[in-house]
């Protein structure tokens, strides 16, 4: 399913799909928090300006998928609001997205990722689990929706 798959930075083009696909997997488990709304409605001025970066997968010339990697200084990131269109999850996607957005981690010298998620989204916490993360005591409350933290070392997960 990944065939003719591109990821690509984030454009202001963009802004449209990555709300959208992020309020989709949102309303479809969640609601909709602050910090949702602050990241989805200024994604430029909450995530790119501060540091931080945002990645879509194109398939057939649309946007099928995102994820975003927020900056929170020392050298630690966030990978967030990763989200792959209804239709076209279970292919590969998520693992296409989440591998460059470690890299870019890397290449910006990340110490260490973390994500906060929920554990009924069994399989992206599968996914990460694979690429590498491992669960950490959960020290925020950033999301009220958050009740499991995993993290990687970036460099310590470069493939040689």
């Amino acid at each position: 399913m990944s065939d003719g798959l591109r990821v690509v930075p984030y454009t202001r083009e963009h802004a449209a799909a990555f709300r959208e696909l992020n309020l989709d997997w949102i309303e479809e488990y969640f609601t909709v928090e602050e910090i949702d709304r602050r990241h989805l409605l200024d994604p430029e001025g909450s995530i790119i300006a501060t540091g931080g970066a945002i990645f879509m997968a194109e398939q057939d010339g649309a946007a099928v998928g995102c994820c975003a990697l927020l900056d929170h200084g020392n050298g630690v990131y966030e990978v967030s609001k990763m989200a792959v269109q209804r239709s076209r999850r279970g292919g590969g996607i998520g693992r296409v997205l989440l591998d460059q957005v470690i890299e870019r981690a890397r290449a910006m010298g990340a110490v260490k990722l973390t994500i906060i998620s929920n554990t009924i989204l069994a399989p992206a916490i599968h996914l990460y689990r694979e690429l590498g993360f491992h669960e950490v005591p959960l020290a925020s409350d950033a999301y009220a929706r958050g009740n499991i933290a995993l993290e990687l070392d970036p460099r310590a997960s470069a493939r040689s």
